[in-house]
């Protein structure tokens, strides 16, 4: 590559990305959709819903009761 050869590279260069910046801002950018807007979020409320007494009764299984099956002899329990 002669040293005359860099700034013509550079020129065109510099051109490309000018003119495809603009190619794009035409294409992907549209002047409509400039407007955000967001959901309206219901009001959070301090007062908690008791819980379905069918599922949550006083009989129901309790998963964290530690299950025995068989005599162990291990001491780590």
């Amino acid at each position: 590559m002669k040293q005359k050869d860099i700034p013509i590279i550079l020129a065109i260069v510099i051109l490309s990305s000018v003119i495809s910046l603009l190619i794009t801002k035409t294409i992907f950018v549209s002047t409509n959709d400039k407007s955000l807007t967001a959901e309206k979020v219901d009001i959070i409320k301090s007062d908690f819903q008791k819980p379905d007494t069918f599922i949550f009764n006083k009989d129901a299984v309790n998963p964290t009761q530690l299950i025995k099956i068989g005599d162990s002899n291990n001491s780590s329990q």
